[in-house]
């Protein structure tokens, strides 16, 4: 079957989608990969964490999710009560493919003695098997709260857990996933950036290799780049993320230079995520139109990952006891 169509375009398009979320009551969140277009229609735009919480807050009837399916996922898990849409249902995550929740359940029940500390980027039903959910930028805070003898599996980003494990000095199970863009970056390309600009320095995000976190002179989430870029002296940043994340650095700082860290052929473009480039202006108006593709979890499973879900935002915030942080039995 072929997907719906719409013959609108341009500022009728952009104006219709305005009048839908008007009609809908609804939201509309973006994560920093979407593409500009999007991010300057969203009510929201950020990373993970900030989106997952303007989720659980939002008044509104309807939650427009332009990102991919976990982030939309993780929105219905923490506001079931509210219609939740994606504008692609294919949207879905390198990371989240690489962790299937059977493998994931065998390997969890192979070591009983650790506590699944799981990325956020992964399914409702790995979710429901982990004890806390983590984002890039609450993942060290919330590991620095656990037991120091506590063992610990970490999935389903090796790259993401790796950074941590040296960072905090925690011996961690890592399970072997990777998220595809970030692992696009090259070393012998970024060094050649680098030499080119003396005095940039490199902002990456913890999903990017250790040969390439190794380079830079901050490492964080998408937000915390941003924020880097802001309090940063100089006038020059290499960003080694998703570039879509530059525009935001454009409209807020519009004086500075943001240059995308480079993939094996010398630019960026093999950088940008395809999974978050499937939602489109016009998959948005036909979702906010139809209300459709709609996000549906069975309740049983929905509160399961909710546990961890609450785990992570409790961590956050810092309103969780060590004695509350045990395994799930």
């Amino acid at each position: 079957m072929n997907a719906p169509t719409t013959k609108l375009a341009g500022p009728e398009l952009i104006n219709e989608i305005k009048r839908l979320k008007q009609e809908r009551n609804a939201i509309i969140l973006a994560h920093y990969y979407q593409a500009p277009a999007i991010q300057d229609l969203a009510d929201y735009v950020g990373d993970s964490l900030e989106l997952s919480k303007k989720a659980q807050a939002t008044d509104a009837e309807v939650i427009v999710f332009c990102g991919v399916r976990f982030m939309a996922e993780t929105a219905k898990i923490l506001s079931p009560e509210k219609i939740v849409v994606l504008p692609d249902m294919d949207a879905g995550c390198s990371l989240e493919d690489s962790c299937p929740p059977d493998q994931f359940k065998a390997f969890r029940e192979q070591h009983p003695d650790h506590i699944a500390l799981t990325y956020i980027n992964c399914s409702t039903e790995v979710k429901a098997l982990s004890d806390i959910i983590v984002t890039s930028s609450s993942a060290e805070k919330i590991l620095d709260q656990l037991p120091k003898d506590q063992k610990i599996i970490f999935g389903p980003d090796r790259h993401l857990g790796g950074y941590l494990a040296r960072k905090t000095g925690r011996d961690m199970l890592l399970w072997p996933g990777v998220c595809i863009v970030h692992e696009a970056f090259s070393e012998t390309e970024l060094v050649k950036l680098k030499a080119q600009h003396p005095d940039a320095p490199i902002a990456a995000h913890p999903e990017c290799p250790a040969h390439i976190v190794a380079h830079a002179d901050y490492v964080g989430s998408t937000s915390g780049i941003l924020q880097f870029a802001k309090d940063m002296p100089g006038d020059t940043l290499i960003v080694a993320t998703e570039p879509h994340i530059i525009h935001q650095m454009e409209k807020a700082m519009p004086d500075k230079t943001f240059i995308g860290a480079p993939g094996a052929d010398g630019n960026c473009n093999c950088n940008i995520c395809p999974f978050m480039a499937m939602n489109t202006l016009e998959k948005l108006y036909l979702c906010l139109r139809d209300l459709t593709p709609q996000v549906h979890i069975e309740e049983s499973l929905r509160l399961e990952a909710k546990k961890s879900l609450d785990r992570m935002l409790d961590l956050a915030s810092g309103t969780v006891g060590q004695g509350d942080l045990g395994a799930r039995t």
